[in-house]
């Protein structure tokens, strides 16, 4: 199964950006959502931003993930 998750950027260079996931900061390419700015939140997949997404979404996705981490 594959799963992109919500992360924040928090830095960008050209077309890479650090992002925040859920409190691990990570690289991740930037080159499919160059509109993409600092503060901006998008999905992150295998690497790379594949769109932006709003805070309220992002915020919903933790939500769940949060729920699935109590399954098991």
């Amino acid at each position: 199964m594959c799963l992109a998750v919500p992360g924040k950027i928090v830095t960008k260079e050209d077309t890479v950006g650090v992002v925040d996931i859920r409190g691990n900061r990570l690289r991740a390419g930037l080159v499919l959502v160059p509109e993409a700015q600092v503060g901006d939140w998008v999905l992150v997949h295998a690497g790379f931003a594949i769109t932006k997404i709003t805070p309220q979404d992002a915020a919903e996705t933790n939500a769940l993930l949060d729920q699935m981490e109590g399954i098991g």
